[in-house]
């Protein structure tokens, strides 16, 4: 019996023991992943992640095409804007304006990237097109101030107050389209479902996603081949601490339920960082006028790259549907 007994009680301890471990990496895991989806710095031990995050297969001439419009667009006479946001953070725009705009584009670029690294090649479209151009820097990123970046959570609310900038500077008459790339895509469909100001004629989304959670668990999953199920809770935690709004809170779908305004969404079918899946989630959702590009074989944030004529086909096709004043329902 105390042979039993002790059996009994050595293999409860090897599994309690177990479970601690368990637990521990799951924790450490998921703080890393958070860390490195929040923080402005990215972690030391995340350095060399970047591949395994995003999953991306992009090919050498995309990049070197990107990079080259990256800096061009970067050197390009522009007027430096700073706003304060509506919770004290400082804001970075930059703004080129046009001589006879026919709209104006605020453009917000993605995650741990750049305004001019995302919108480098199709800044020359939308010039020749009569746009004037405020290229955002997100909170948390390069010159805007902020400790963590919000996955579109707290970038939303960025979007109503880059609005009143521009209202202030060019009127309320001239058409304004929100776009946005990525993350950024992700916080123009948010700010969707906000009251937003009536100048307001569309968004251009690019390969959002639909909730900070739902990326999460897409990356963990499928990119990183580490389980979510225990983590999610975990990360919702994280995410509260760090920018008071949970992971869960707010999605695009939720947005685009609610929406008057419409949507233009985009995304790439071999898209490995942000599932095409989200894109078609988020249009299935709209209950606003939409459009719908899918670029076959384009990765993340490729599709103009792949299709620029049907890209700027479709965007062209947009503008001239809701150029014309917006009407509220």
């Amino acid at each position: 019996m105390k042979k039993n007994t002790k059996k009994i009680v050595t293999a409860a301890g090897i599994a309690a023991g177990t479970a601690a471990v368990a637990s521990l990496y799951a924790y450490v895991t998921i703080k890393a992943l958070i860390d490195t989806a929040l923080d402005r710095e990215m972690p030391k031990v995340m350095e060399k992640a970047d591949k395994r995050i995003s999953g991306e297969k992009s090919s050498d001439e995309f990049t070197n095409r990107m990079e080259s419009a990256s800096e061009s667009l970067a050197v390009q006479p522009n007027e430096t804007v700073e706003i304060i946001a509506h919770d004290g953070e400082k804001l970075v725009g930059h703004y080129f304006p046009c001589e006879k705009p026919e709209r104006v584009i605020i453009a917000f670029h993605g995650w741990r990237s750049s305004w001019h690294r995302d919108f480098g090649m199709i800044s020359d479209f939308w010039y020749k097109n009569n746009c004037s151009v405020l290229y955002v820097e997100q909170r948390g990123q390069n010159n805007s101030s902020g400790e963590y970046m919000g996955f579109g959570l707290t970038e939303r609310f960025d979007c109503l107050d880059w609005l009143n900038w521009e209202i202030e500077r060019c009127g309320s008459d001239i058409p304004v389209y929100l776009a946005g790339v990525s993350m950024g895509a992700t916080t123009v469909l948010m700010a969707a479902g906000l009251q937003l100001p009536p100048n307001v004629h569309g968004i251009m989304a690019d390969c959002g996603f639909t909730s900070a959670n739902a990326i999460w668990e897409h990356i963990a999953k499928d990119n990183l081949h580490i389980r979510f199920g225990i983590r999610s809770a975990i990360a919702d935690r994280m995410c509260r601490r760090k920018i008071q709004v949970g992971s869960k809170e707010h999605s695009t779908v939720e947005a685009l339920k609610h929406t008057h305004v419409p949507v233009i969404l985009v995304h790439g079918a071999d898209d490995h960082f942000v599932p095409v899946e989200m894109t078609y989630e988020n249009y299935t959702a709209c209950t606003a006028p939409k459009d719908l590009l899918i670029v076959p074989g384009a990765d993340h944030g490729m599709s103009y790259f792949m299709e620029p004529e049907k890209y700027e086909n479709a965007v062209k096709a947009f503008w001239a549907k809701y150029d014309r004043p917006r009407c509220e329902a």
